[in-house]
């Protein structure tokens, strides 16, 4: 078992706990909306933003959050406008941003092989910092603050969008902050999860949660009591088991949707 100074068990402890809130609660939107390959492609320019970063010289995070934001805001719009479906534009940013990353890492070879770059693409324990314990805990309570203060429009945004446009509620605005939580939830996550990783944790607990309850209020509660068990586990699984704490993070995920499948009361009522 991997033996941590305590002030480094606290900050990776806690930042496995607000990263689960944070990406499970966002996940809720992703699932329910059919955002699924859209946050894909976020987590993916994220891990390219982290590797520019890293040819820049300057902290990963920080390009993370600038090229997950971009991505977002240019992938919902550019599949309304050009009238193509989600899954063919996220595709192309996709293969472009893994593609991108791995020209940033190769540009910098004193680094491509270097503890840094590996930590971006499956994270690491000794990655986090008292400053992304802050940065996860704003954007946790961010999230908490919008579901509580729009929780009506939310829902309905998520029930049938048009629907919710001939009531009065402006859904783009609602849409494009849900994209840019998203994108802040994968950014802020990275260099715990990983950039090749990080996505899982935004949807496997909320698919567990979806096993079990229809009210999305319920869901909402639960999302994130899965995603924090999945951190808490993954958490301890690699210490006891000294693999990368993203990967461990990812297989009690997996796990756990897998066993939500197994006893879910939708399925046996089906």
């Amino acid at each position: 078992m991997v033996d941590l100074p305590f002030t480094l068990f606290l900050t990776s402890l806690l930042g496995a706990i607000l990263a689960g809130y944070a990406c499970s609660m966002v996940g809720t939107f992703v699932v329910r909306l059919n955002l699924a390959s859209i946050g894909f492609g976020m987590a993916h320019a994220a891990f390219a933003g982290a590797a520019f970063a890293i040819w820049m010289d300057i902290d990963p995070m920080v390009g993370a959050v600038l090229f997950s934001i971009t991505m977002a805001m240019l992938l919902g719009p550019i599949s309304e406008k050009a009238k193509l479906k989600t899954e063919v534009v996220t595709g192309v940013a996709f293969s472009l941003s893994i593609a991108l990353a791995f020209i940033f890492l190769n540009l910098t070879p004193g680094n491509a092989a270097s503890g840094t770059a590996l930590r971006i693409l499956w994270g690491s324990i000794f990655s986090v910092d008292w400053y992304d314990v802050i940065y996860l805990g704003m954007l946790a309570a961010c999230i908490t603050v919008f579901v509580a203060a729009f929780y009506k429009e939310i829902v309905a945004l998520m029930f049938n969008r048009k629907l919710a446009e001939a009531v009065g509620i402006h859904t783009r605005y609602f849409y494009y902050a849900i994209l840019i939580l998203t994108g802040l939830s994968v950014s802020l996550s990275l260099k715990l999860v990983g950039g090749l990783l990080v996505y899982a944790l935004i949807i496997n607990p909320t698919s567990s949660a979806y096993q079990f309850f229809y009210d999305f209020k319920k869901i909402v509660i639960f999302a994130p009591v899965f995603g924090i068990a999945s951190c808490l586990a993954g958490f301890y699984f690699s210490l006891v088991m000294d693999f990368p704490i993203g990967s461990s993070i990812v297989i009690i995920c997996a796990i756990m949707f897998a066993v939500s499948v197994a006893f879910s009361p939708k399925r046996r009522r089906g």
